[in-house]
């Protein structure tokens, strides 16, 4: 999946789909659902654009219902819901913040409402602001990606827990700067490995009652994050995301969707605890 990303910037993270260029590609046509997910229940955060897009539309693919949470991105939201109704599943979309835990607890109870039960949380909502100098990042960026990154993936899944029987999956995603680092992005990549633990020791806390906990950390993937995030600071950056991988590319939302699949459907029913690299070739150690 070739790309070809020319110099761009948007002013509001998490970032607009539409006005991405060239526009993301979040299931493959040719992608064939085989039923791994029938009448399974999800919830997903971030789930209006990028991976959380991807996620969502390969889960109602394999037979699943979907609920997504998302900002305030109301179009991008609804493109998302679209295509999941098209393959016959329900689909809602709740707005919200996911830093706050009152919203999470009722987004949950609004989701085990509508679909009828919770059996597959993907925690994926997340910002990631730039700074080349430590003493750059004020007290409230540092807390932003707290508040979301880490904060957020912690209250959607202590509400989720009740509703969760033996069976049910519970996916993070991380990122490929939880290993090894990145410069510009000391914020995220503290959050991102605090996700790593999160999702380490809560499978641990678990396995014992059949629910399995594993993450993805994508490398540089094209999604509104991308141009939200670099843009500001030097568009020609995100023209270049992703050169740096041994493919010499980024990758498009749709390579990451059937991940998100393995780990939540019963072909991964002996892992736990574990990270899926999709990241283009970089050899990740830890």
């Amino acid at each position: 999946m070739p790309l070809t990303i020319s110099p761009q910037s948007q002013s509001h993270q998490p970032g607009i789909e539409k006005v991405m260029k060239p526009l993301a590609v979040h299931i493959r046509p040719d992608y064939r659902g085989s039923g791994k997910l029938t009448n399974r229940k999800a919830l997903i955060t971030g789930g209006d654009s990028g991976i959380g897009r991807s996620a969502a539309l390969h889960f109602a693919r394999e037979g699943a219902d979907v609920a997504i949470i998302y900002l305030e991105e109301h179009e991008d939201a609804q493109e998302t819901v679209r295509p999941i109704k098209n393959e016959g599943r329900k689909a809602i979309a709740i707005p919200g913040d996911v830093a706050s835990s009152t919203f999470c607890n009722e987004a949950v109870k609004q989701t085990v409402e509508a679909l009828g039960g919770l059996d597959i949380v993907v925690n994926n909502a997340g910002v990631q602001y730039v700074s080349e100098d430590l003493t750059d990042i004020t007290d409230e960026v540092w807390q932003h990606h707290m508040d979301v990154n880490i904060n957020g993936y912690f209250y959607i899944t202590r509400a989720a827990l009740p509703h969760l029987k033996k069976g049910a999956t519970i996916i993070s995603t991380s990122s490929i700067n939880a290993f090894s680092g990145n410069k510009s992005l000391v914020a995220y990549t503290t959050t991102k490995a605090a996700e790593m633990g999160f999702t380490r020791a809560l499978a641990l806390q678990l396995a014992d009652k059949g629910i399995r906990v594993n993450a993805v950390a994508p490398g540089p993937v094209w999604t509104p994050l991308q141009p939200a995030s670099w843009g500001p600071v030097d568009p020609q950056a995100v023209a270049e995301l992703g050169s740096d991988t041994p493919m010499g590319r980024c990758g498009e939302p749709a390579e990451l969707g059937p991940a998100y699949v393995y780990l939540a459907s019963e072909d991964s029913s002996f892992m736990t605890g574990q990270t899926l690299h999709v990241n283009g070739g970089k050899i990740i150690n830890g």
